[in-house]
């Protein structure tokens, strides 16, 4: 038993770190959106600020145009010349795809600063390529509203995940001391 132990501890820790790092995170991130419920930043402080801050890249693109407050739900419609194309909901945030990234890049930790500094910046990527899909979504929309299921469901994931996915693999392959470890020496 002694053995097995050992012989997949890495496996062992990683499932353990991951679980709880990522329960702590998403437990704290629903008391916030539970405490922001209500809040003047509707529907929430970071959805309303990946809200606006998508309207000022499309505004700058040439795309005009206005969020409102959706009536019926927690969400800001975006409407681009006159035109209703999509709505951004809490989803849309990258909290919770950013809450996954944390999870595991702990899980695979190395030193405390490198650790901390590559979650800041993979955070920072994933924010931002979250702005340029919904940037991407809104305006194809715009032109291809018949297109609406593929670009949801084709482009959200190559951008946001596709990130997601890279950044992992360079955490594993150049800054983990797990990747050290498990390196066969000769």
């Amino acid at each position: 038993m002694h053995y097995i132990f050992k012989k997949y501890w890495l496996v062992i820790k990683f499932i353990l770190s991951f679980v709880l790092v990522y329960s702590v995170l998403t437990i704290g991130y629903k008391l916030y959106l539970d405490y922001s419920d209500g809040s003047i930043n509707y529907p929430d402080y970071f959805t309303n600020l990946v809200g606006r801050q998508s309207q000022q890249i499309l505004i700058a693109l040439d795309y005009p145009t206005v969020l409102e407050a959706h009536p019926n739900e927690p969400s800001l419609k975006v409407i681009i010349r006159d035109k209703y194309v999509a709505r951004v909901i809490e989803g849309c945030n990258s909290i919770s795809i950013i809450i996954l990234f944390i999870a595991f890049v702990v899980s695979f930790s190395d030193t405390l600063k490198r650790t901390f500094l590559f979650i800041l910046a993979g955070s920072v990527l994933i924010y931002c390529a979250n702005l340029l899909r919904i940037v991407v979504l809104s305006a194809g929309l715009y032109h291809y509203p018949w297109r609406r299921d593929i670009l949801h469901t084709v482009i959200f994931p190559l951008i946001i995940y596709g990130m997601v996915f890279l950044l992992w693999m360079v955490w594993i392959q150049h800054f983990t001391k797990q990747q050290k470890q498990l390196e066969p020496s000769i």
